[in-house]
């Protein structure tokens, strides 16, 4: 009966998330958090009612794939072009001022006499890391948050959706960098080469997706739903080879995919598909998985004084660092707080750095419970003060009735019955018209 336990792990990670969400929002937080806390309290790290298994590591990873993928279509391109430029500041900032307060905290912790590391790789480059581990930002949760406050399409939410995938490639070339250093059969040079690649390729692709899409689209306006198996296949196919051909995180070939098809007149109905496929399957998974990868080992009284120094500066460096980049780059003050804000989650990410760290003898079994504390801390309190900082200031918004991502309230009458059929016709007419 073994091969069937994957339905009741499954069965328990959907119903633990649903009832843990509803009670989170009771108490004005955002869901999203009530699906982490429900992987913590069935996993390792407390009752360890389930254990992560390679079929739910490969349903998350679908899962944050298709939530970049409707992050990407349901993304103002517009807006995101005007923040291009501010977008790569922040991230850029918020790359800086993290890597050097992780530096300065591993330079203090991590020597004889106070935190012992069993680490092959020199002591400079385990502080260098440990900085760069703080460098990650995951944007899944932020934009899982975004989504549910309906603040996506936001001047606001742009710059963070900008900021952290420019945030993932420049944790790209500093992973490569340190490693490097580490490894020498690593070659940086090749590795950047290969990023420049990858966005040539997309921009390639996206000009012939997009006008074979607009060709085959006008020429047969029914039978919808091969659409969206189409634009799933282009999502998996773009995340796969940005991944394996560019090494560049499969979650940016599914923004890049996302894009593409925004320019699309499907978009509407495609991000109504995707919408229940992400609600009721994937993003509970996905979002639990990261609870399940916790394991809290025991700790020395100077590892947990390192772990608490470490929250508190990983949080304040991006804040700092990403609110300073917007300043710079001409936001408002309370805009400023949310793009810091919303570049706190580490997630899954740091974890991966953390693991590829200590694979290559650059983190010790010392640092590695303060780093998972790191990723809980932060992935949990992300959303909460997120809600915090949009709540005080109103932000410009396309309106809820034109936003598919607007709110779950919203997005919950149209899964309900045929107001979704009147909505897409309205949107199909009122695009006719437009193009007329």
């Amino acid at each position: 009966m073994e091969g069937y336990q994957f339905l009741f792990d499954l069965a328990l990670i959907l119903l633990s998330t649903k009832l843990l969400g509803l009670l989170t929002k009771k108490f004005q937080m955002p869901q999203v958090v009530g699906a982490l806390l429900a992987g913590l309290v069935l996993g390792p790290a407390l009752l360890g009612l389930i254990k992560e298994t390679d079929f739910i590591h490969s349903t998350a990873e679908i899962g944050v794939i298709v939530l970049m993928f409707c992050a990407g279509m349901e993304t103002d391109v517009k807006e995101l072009k005007k923040s291009g430029k501010a977008s790569f500041v922040i991230a850029l900032i918020g790359v800086i001022v993290p890597l050097i307060g992780g530096f300065g905290v591993a330079y203090f912790f991590n020597q004889p006499g106070v935190i012992e590391s069993d680490a092959s790789g020199s002591i400079l480059l385990q502080n260098i890391f440990i900085g760069i581990i703080l460098t990650a930002t995951s944007v899944s949760i932020s934009v899982e948050t975004l989504k549910e406050l309906g603040k996506l399409k936001t001047r606001s939410g742009n710059a963070i959706l900008g900021a952290a995938i420019i945030d993932d490639i420049l944790g790209i070339i500093g992973l490569t960098v340190i490693t490097s250093m580490a490894d020498t059969s690593v070659n940086i040079w090749i590795v950047l080469l290969r990023i420049v690649g990858f966005f040539a390729f997309a921009a390639v692709v996206g000009f012939l997706v997009y006008q074979g899409y607009k060709k085959w689209g006008t020429g047969s306006p029914k039978g919808m739903h091969r659409y969206v198996i189409i634009a799933f296949a282009f999502c998996l196919l773009m995340s796969y080879i940005s991944e394996v051909a560019f090494g560049v995180a499969d979650i940016t070939g599914a923004f890049a995919a996302g894009l593409i098809v925004s320019f699309t007149q499907k978009t509407q109905y495609l991000a109504s598909k995707f919408d229940v496929l992400s609600y009721a399957y994937l993003s509970p998974i996905f979002f639990a998985s990261i609870g399940l990868q916790v394991e809290l080992p025991s700790m020395s009284l100077m590892v947990v004084l390192f772990s608490v120094v470490l929250v508190i500066v990983a949080i304040l460096t991006k804040v700092i660092g990403c609110g300073l980049g917007a300043k710079m780059c001409g936001y408002q003050n309370y805009q400023c707080k949310r793009i810091g804000v919303g570049m706190i989650s580490r997630g899954e990410v740091a974890l991966i750095v953390a693991s590829k760290g200590a694979a290559i003898g650059l983190l010790g079994s010392n640092f590695l419970g303060p780093v998972v504390l790191v990723v809980i801390i932060t992935t949990i309190i992300t959303p909460i003060l997120l809600k915090i900082v949009f709540k005080k200031v109103p932000d410009q918004a396309i309106p809820a009735d034109t936003s598919f991502a607007g709110n779950y309230e919203q997005l919950n009458k149209l899964r309900a019955g045929s107001e979704l059929q009147d909505y897409l016709k309205r949107e199909a007419e009122e695009k006719e018209n437009g193009n007329k």
